[in-house]
C-alpha cells in the first residue's frame, strides 16, 4: 500500500491516506473515487463475481459504464467474504486503513465480523463511512431503496413534473452522486478533526437525506406558503425552436420586459395579468402558450443571438453527446477521457474544483481481482494459498 511518509500538495492532498471501499453500485464507489482522485490508495473490495454495477447496463468487457466511470484510480481485491479466511484479509487491510466505505444494508458489516465497533477497537484512528438507502436508524433503515426510490421518497420526484403533469424521475444517478459527494465531504471534515483529536469516528449517510439536502429551500417554502408554493421566475421554461430547444430564465423583472421585446409581443409585457412575478404565477400557463408560439419560428442559434444580446439568461439543451463536442467544454479542458481495456475510452466530466491534471493521470478502473496478488503480498499473505477463496489474477 502507499507508503503513509508520502507528502500530500495541493494535486494529491490525500497522498499516503489508506482507503478500503466495500462500495458497490454508484454512491458508495464515488465517494472513493473521489478519494482516489485527491491521491488517496482505494482498494476496491468486491465479490468474486465483482461490483453488481459492473453488469448494469451494458457491458463491456468485465464493465459497464457505471463502473468503468467510478471506479477509476482504484485497486481491486476480489474476496468471498463469507468465508473466514476473507475476513481476516478485510480485518488486516482495516487495521492499517485511514478511511472504511461499505454500502450494506444496516447490519450486514456487522454480522460478517467488520463492524465500526470491532475494528475501531484495533484502529481507534478509522473512519468508517456507512452509505444506505435510509440510514443506520429509524423504522426504515432496512427498506430496500435505490437512486429513484431516493428521489421519490425525498421529494425530488414531486417537484419535477413535466408538461405532461406528471411528477418524473430525474433521467441521472442524481441521488447517487449527490450521496457520494455528501459522503466525501463528510470524510473529508472528519479527517480535519482527526488530525486534531487523534481519533476516527462513524459516520451515516443515506441517499433518501442526501436527496432531500438538494431540494434546498423547497420544505420551508412548501410550509410558508401552506402547501404546494407558486412558481418561481414565470416564464422560465424550456421551448422548442424549429431545430431545437432552448431553456430561458429570469430573476428580474426588467428582463421579462427584454424577453417580451426580444419576442416582438411587447403587448405580454403591457398586460395586467402578467405585470410581476406574482401576477405571472397566477396566469403561468397562459404566459407560457404565448410564448410557445412564438420560438418555434426560428432557430435555436438565432434565438440566443437575441436573446444573449438583450442580456436575457438562455442557452440550449444538450444532451452528453453535444456537451462532450461543445467548443467551450473543449476550451476549458471540462471532460476527462481514459482509455479503459477492452472497454475503449471512457468519458466523464472533471470533478470540479480538481488541482492540476491529477484525474487526468488515474489508472483506469480495474478489473475484478485484478490486484489480488500484489495486495495480500503487501500485507504479508501468501495468494496462492488463497487461490481458492479470491480469483486469482495477475496485475
Amino acid at each position: 500500500m502507499t507508503n503513509a511518509s508520502i507528502q500530500p500538495t495541493f494535486e494529491a492532498p490525500y497522498r499516503g491516506l489508506r482507503v478500503l471501499d466495500f462500495g458497490q453500485g454508484v454512491a458508495s464507489p464515488y465517494c472513493g473515487y473521489l478519494l482516489a482522485a485527491n491521491g488517496a490508495d482505494v482498494i476496491k473490495v468486491e465479490p468474486l463475481e465483482g461490483d453488481w454495477s459492473r453488469r448494469l447496463g451494458t457491458t463491456y468487457g468485465s464493465h459497464s459504464a457505471l463502473s468503468a466511470v467510478y471506479n477509476r484510480g482504484k485497486r481491486s481485491l476480489s474476496l468471498d467474504l463469507k468465508r473466514p479466511e476473507a475476513i481476516d484479509v478485510a480485518c488486516k487491510l482495516a487495521e492499517k486503513a485511514d478511511v472504511l466505505i461499505e454500502g450494506f444494508r444496516p447490519g450486514v458489516m456487522a454480522r460478517l465480523g467488520l463492524g465500526y465497533e470491532k475494528l475501531s477497537k484495533d484502529n481507534p484512528r478509522l473512519i468508517y463511512l456507512s452509505i444506505s438507502g435510509f440510514g443506520q436508524e429509524g423504522p426504515y433503515s432496512q427498506r430496500p431503496c435505490s437512486d429513484s426510490v431516493a428521489q421519490a421518497f425525498s421529494g425530488l420526484v414531486s417537484v419535477n413534473v413535466g408538461a405532461d403533469n406528471i411528477p418524473h424521475r430525474v433521467g441521472a444517478t442524481l441521488s447517487d452522486v449527490c450521496t457520494g459527494l455528501y459522503a466525501f465531504q463528510a470524510v473529508s471534515t472528519a479527517l480535519f478533526a482527526r488530525a486534531r483529536l487523534g481519533k476516527g469516528r462513524r459516520i451515516d449517510i443515506s441517499l433518501t437525506q442526501s436527496t432531500a439536502a438538494l431540494l434546498g429551500h423547497k420544505f420551508a417554502e412548501h410550509v410558508l406558503e401552506g402547501g404546494t408554493p407558486r412558481a418561481l421566475n414565470v416564464p422560465a421554461g424550456t421551448y422548442r425552436t424549429c431545430d431545437g430547444w432552448l431553456m430561458v430564465t429570469l430573476v428580474t423583472e426588467s428582463q421579462y420586459r427584454r424577453l417580451c421585446s426580444v419576442l416582438d409581443r411587447v403587448d405580454l409585457a403591457e398586460d395586467p395579468r402578467f405585470a410581476d412575478f406574482a401576477h405571472r404565477a397566477d396566469h403561468a400557463e397562459t404566459l407560457m402558450e404565448e410564448l410557445r408560439k412564438v420560438f418555434p419560428s426560428d432557430t435555436t442559434e438565432a434565438w440566443l443571438t437575441r436573446l444573449h444580446a438583450a442580456d436575457i439568461i438562455a442557452d440550449r439543451i444538450l444532451n452528453p453527446g453535444e456537451w462532450l463536442r461543445n467548443d467551450h467544454v473543449q476550451e476549458a479542458k471540462s471532460a476527462i477521457c481514459c482509455d479503459t481495456p477492452l472497454v475503449g475510452h471512457v468519458y466523464a466530466a472533471r470533478t470540479p474544483g480538481a488541482v492540476g491534471g491529477a484525474e487526468d493521470s488515474l489508472p483506469a478502473a480495474p478489473d475484478v481481482g485484478q490486484h489480488n496478488r500484489a495486495i495480500l503480498t503487501e500485507i504479508g499473505f501468501d495468494p496462492d494459498h488463497f487461490r481458492m477463496m479470491i480469483s486469482d489474477r495477475k496485475r
